[in-house]
């Protein structure tokens, strides 16, 4: 026979569980998606990494930076993509004009594996702005090097640094 405590506490664990899961779910359901009209945009880009024990010879990488309009219905404006090196110095600007991206397309920048001017620690300002209030685009880096028969693959996001409402 099970003693009525520990039945007791079973319950009462059981109980806990439902009502924390329950809050969870009606938390994620009912979050609203953020809307805002523009947007000011970090990304952090590796132009090479570091491994084994030396910093001699790092692993060059490629990176791409990838910047998708996630509106389904209205399209964004890319007002400037800026490159800044390790030391914060403004590297290239790559946008001569606005770049308008209609509803869930994308654009990229590639800085290729021997540009080594933006070092381990540079960067890219990305600022876009709409006329209406839309779903923020996702904007990421995406790095890649081999070396050998090894390579290695990762991602960076961007993290908003100013936002218009």
């Amino acid at each position: 026979m099970i003693p009525k405590n520990y039945l007791k506490k079973c319950l009462f664990l059981l109980g806990f569980v439902f009502v924390i899961n329950a809050l969870l779910i009606t938390h994620y359901t009912l979050a609203e998606v953020k809307r805002c009209r523009g947007q000011m945009v970090y990304v952090p880009i590796y132009s090479h990494i570091y491994h084994g024990d030396r910093e001699e010879h790092p692993l060059d990488l490629t990176a791409t930076l990838s910047i998708r309009n996630t509106d389904p219905d209205s399209p964004i404006t890319i007002t400037s993509i800026n490159y800044y090196g390790s030391e914060g110095k403004l590297l290239k600007g790559y946008l001569q004009n606005h770049l308008k991206l209609n509803p869930l397309t994308s654009t990229r920048v590639i800085i290729q594996e021997s540009d080594k001017s933006g070092g381990s620690g540079a960067s890219f300002i990305v600022t876009w702005e709409s006329k209406s209030n839309v779903t923020a685009p996702l904007i990421e880096a995406i790095m890649i090097g081999t070396k050998g028969q090894q390579g290695v693959s990762f991602t960076s996001h961007g993290q908003v640094i100013k936002e218009t409402d």
